[in-house]
Parts: structure tokens; C-alpha cells; sequence
């Protein structure tokens, strides 16, 4: 294998986790040799994938732009285009772009004990190695989005898309609009979409929790007036931090108390008490299921003003001009937009086996929320499900630094984790339906520390730093040179 094939660490995925690994890894050991390996042909990971109208954050970019560098345009949510441009700039000024391999995915991944290293495979038929290895891929299923099977979709007659493969050729001016979901996705595109369609119905099963927020941070605004622009940045982002953890804590602890408050919310933009418990009631608790976030109130303001409405019922059948509800209800449609959720797909899909042993992910341990038990010298970044990604995905970087320094110091080749007893809770807490069909083919936390991930930031943020890199886990010195007739195997320490 050629020297040049070989590094220190490789990164999978060049998106909002793969270029803030990066960006640390490079600031904290700048002698280690990385690349980025893409599957796409571009920076920006999910924000490059979604392009459909009004795609947006639903996290205020204090908190989701990189704490090393400034959020310093306008918007507290922003466009998945400044987004991206954000990312891709990020990369630019910190040379990280030149690290990154485009159209280059990763199928699998072999570890091998002896030679203290991982090969790694990828859909061209190249392969390299390196020592270290870091999934930073999210957990969507770039490939597949979630569709149900409709009943008589074959008969449609008008537009059928999908927002995950967004055509550049669908043109909704003038035209009758069926948005199918309540997510995220669909409480993004109906608003979006109305402004140029005849009409926007949003059609859903059950209602889904809605919660406004200002399209511009007052308190960022003011502090960017006075401080310098990484000051400014601090202080609205501690500031938004304790406002969501607080939120999401008080969800938790007093539940009516939060539907009672975003009912009311509701009802203000909608001035119909009733139209607010038909479709925006949900029948569980906030936070049982992530909210979805409005920019200053866009969906109830389209709703008010006649260009949207929302159906709250079960399709029957697809017909040539639209959709017959249960009720017998038929809305017409010239496009429906199936805005069903996504698909998740743990470690990008990429396939791990240790020393010739496949790796089955949905029956290993989550270490610490970022290792898998008993896999040497491999990571993986997830962020928080109540808060901004980035936020558990800077604190993943930092740990993962930290055990690479420790290795270094000791003279280890691997670090594995071990395996815990009394693990079945799962890795992701919500019972949104995207996070309950994939529970099988992800990993599971145990019930104490380092093997119970918390959804708490506050508490990471202290605890992380501060972390026991030897708890739980297994090193392998390197083995001294010998003579080659010499045999020696290496040293495990627990």
C-alpha cells in the first residue's frame, strides 16, 4: 500500500460534523494526516442534499454554526442555502478543502488487531487505511426516503414528488397543492409553497406539535451593537442554550403546563380555539416527539390569511385529480408532495468487521454515545435530539481528541470499548416515527455512565471535558520493533 494511502485518521462525510472534526482535529494535532472521503460532489452533507422550498434550520444558528467561528448573518433561522455556504466557507478558510475526497463513499471497513489499522473500502474500488476512524455521515438515509404505500397512487394523474429528491422542473404557480405529513418537512414546505400555489392543504394522520419562533434573535441584534462579532456570538449562544434546555426540561417536568402554553400560541395566530384542537392537539406529551419550530409564525400566518388549510384524516385512495380522505372527503390535487419523513441508515451504511467478524451494529453498546463496544479505533457523531447538532457533535470531536492524545502519550495502538451488561434502552429517545422504524439496526445505551447518553448539554458540557478516556476501555500497546524471526503479540491493558 502506498505511503500516501495510508493516514492517521479518515473522516467519512463533509458536512456540518465531518468539517467541525476537521477543523478540531486540525487545531489540537496538527502533525496528523486526515482526508474527508464524500460520497457527494459537494460540501454541505444534509443541507446539500435537501433542496426543496423554504428548506431552513429548525435550530437557531447560534447554537447550530460552529462555537471556533461566528454566525454572522441576519437570520436566527436560517436557508439551507446560507447554510451551506456557511459550511463550505468554514472549510475554505481553514484549508480544509483540500483534505476532501468528492464522490467518494465509503461501503465498508475492515479492522485488523494485528496491523493496528482499518482498511477501508469505497463504491470505486479504491482502498485506504488509517488508524483512526470517524463517521461523521448523520444517520439519514441519503438514498432512500420513507414513503408509505398509497393505495391507488398509480392512478394519479397530477405531480407525485418526494422532499428528499426535490425535480428542479415541478412549477406549483396557480396550482392545487396536497402536502402529506405534519413534520418538520411539511410544516416548511406548505408556507413555502403557498405563497405562488392556489392553495396549500396540509394533510395529516394526527397532529404534530408547533411552536413559534423570531425570524431574528432581539438579544443577538443587540449584543452584535456593542460587543465583538465572537462575543456577540457567546452570548446568544448561552443564551439560547438555556432557553431550549430549560424548555425542554419544564416539557418533561410539567407537561400540561407546556401543551397549555403552545395551544395558546395557537390559538393567538389562528383566532379559532376550535380549528386549534382539530388539527394542532396532538394526542402525547411535548417532547415525546422533537417539535417543529415556525419562523415567526410563517404556517399559522398562511393558514390565517386563506392560502393554506390543514386536514386531519387517513387516505382511502389516490384518484386521477386528488385524494379521497376516509371521511369520503376527496381534495383535489394537481401535486402532492409526500412529506412522510425520512429513512435512517446508522454509520452512513458503511460495514464494519473486526479481525474477519461483522460488526452488527444494532446489537452493539453505545460507548458514551460516540464509540460502539468492543470496536477498536472507530467513532461515530450523532448530535442531540432536543437541541442543535452541533452542540453534541463539538463535544464528540473534543472527546474524541482527547483519547487520541491519551494514545499518543501511553504509546497505544487501539482503544476499544468494552462491552456493558443491561443494555437495551435506545440510542435515540423520541418516538417519532422515522426514530421508531429504524430502532433495530442502531446501536443501544446502557442504564449507567460511560454507556447511558443523556440529552442534556448542560450536563455534557461540563461532564465531556472532563471525562475518564480509560473508563470502560481497552488498549493494545504497540508492540516494540523485533527481528523478524522474532514472533510477539500485542499488549493488551484494561
Amino acid at each position: 500500500m502506498p505511503d500516501e494511502q495510508h493516514f492517521d485518521v479518515l473522516i467519512i462525510g463533509a458536512g456540518l460534523s465531518g468539517i467541525g472534526a476537521a477543523w478540531r482535529l486540525q487545531k489540537q494535532r496538527p502533525r496528523d494526516t486526515y482526508a474527508i472521503l464524500e460520497a457527494r460532489d459537494a460540501i454541505g452533507g444534509t443541507w446539500d442534499l435537501f433542496r426543496y422550498p423554504g428548506v431552513r434550520s429548525d435550530s437557531d444558528m447560534f447554537t447550530l454554526s460552529y462555537p471556533f467561528r461566528p454566525w454572522r448573518e441576519p437570520e436566527a433561522l436560517a436557508s439551507g442555502d446560507k447554510i451551506r455556504r456557511y459550511i463550505e466557507e468554514t472549510a475554505d478558510e481553514a484549508g480544509i478543502t483540500r483534505h476532501i475526497r468528492f464522490g467518494t463513499r465509503v461501503t465498508g471497513a475492515e479492522w485488523s488487531s494485528a496491523d493496528a489499522r482499518w482498511t477501508v473500502h469505497t463504491a470505486d474500488g479504491t482502498t485506504l487505511t488509517c488508524s483512526f476512524l470517524y463517521g461523521c455521515a448523520g444517520y439519514y438515509d441519503y438514498g432512500h426516503g420513507y414513503r408509505p404505500d398509497f393505495p391507488g397512487l398509480g392512478d394519479f394523474a397530477g405531480r407525485f414528488v418526494h422532499p428528499q429528491f426535490w425535480p428542479d422542473d415541478l412549477d406549483w404557480s396557480g396550482k392545487r397543492v396536497v402536502v402529506i405529513g405534519s413534520g418538520a418537512t411539511a410544516v416548511t414546505l406548505v408556507p413555502a409553497m403557498a405563497a405562488d400555489a392556489a392553495h396549500v392543504t396540509m394533510l395529516q394522520r394526527s397532529p404534530t406539535y408547533v411552536t413559534p419562533l423570531p425570524g431574528r434573535d432581539l438579544i443577538a441584534d443587540a449584543a452584535r451593537r456593542v460587543l465583538p462579532p465572537k462575543a456577540a456570538n457567546r452570548v446568544a449562544r448561552a443564551k439560547n442554550i438555556l432557553l431550549t434546555q430549560g424548555f425542554y426540561q419544564l416539557a418533561k417536568r410539567r407537561p400540561k403546563l407546556v401543551r397549555k402554553a403552545l395551544r395558546n400560541v395557537a390559538v393567538h395566530f389562528l383566532k379559532d380555539p376550535g380549528y386549534v384542537d382539530e388539527h394542532f392537539k396532538p394526542h402525547y406529551d411535548p417532547w415525546d416527539q422533537r417539535l417543529c419550530v415556525i419562523p415567526s409564525g410563517d404556517l399559522y400566518r398562511s393558514i390565517a390569511e386563506g392560502r393554506a388549510s390543514v386536514v386531519t384524516d387517513h387516505i382511502d385512495t389516490f384518484l386521477p385529480d386528488g385524494i379521497r380522505l376516509r371521511s369520503g372527503t376527496v381534495l383535489n390535487a394537481d401535486v402532492v408532495v409526500s412529506a412522510t419523513g425520512l429513512s435512517l441508515l446508522p454509520l452512513g451504511g458503511v460495514r464494519l468487521s473486526v479481525d474477519g467478524e461483522q460488526v452488527d451494529v444494532g446489537r452493539s453498546a453505545a460507548y458514551r454515545g460516540l464509540m460502539l463496544s468492543g470496536v477498536p479505533n472507530f467513532a461515530y457523531c450523532i448530535g442531540y435530539v432536543n437541541a442543535s447538532w452541533t452542540l453534541r457533535a463539538d463535544l464528540s470531536h473534543r472527546y474524541l481528541l482527547k483519547l487520541l492524545d491519551h494514545m499518543e502519550r501511553h504509546g497505544y495502538a487501539a482503544a476499544a470499548p468494552t462491552r456493558p451488561g443491561g443494555t437495551g434502552r435506545p440510542l435515540l429517545d423520541l418516538k417519532s416515527g422515522y426514530v421508531q422504524r429504524a430502532l433495530d439496526i442502531f446501536p443501544r445505551q446502557g442504564d449507567r455512565d460511560p454507556w447511558l447518553v443523556r440529552q442534556n448539554y448542560l450536563r455534557d458540557v461540563f461532564a465531556t471535558p472532563r471525562a475518564d478516556v480509560t473508563r470502560d476501555m481497552e488498549f493494545t500497546r504497540r508492540p516494540a520493533p523485533v527481528r523478524p524471526s522474532a514472533s510477539r503479540s500485542p499488549e493488551v491493558v484494561s
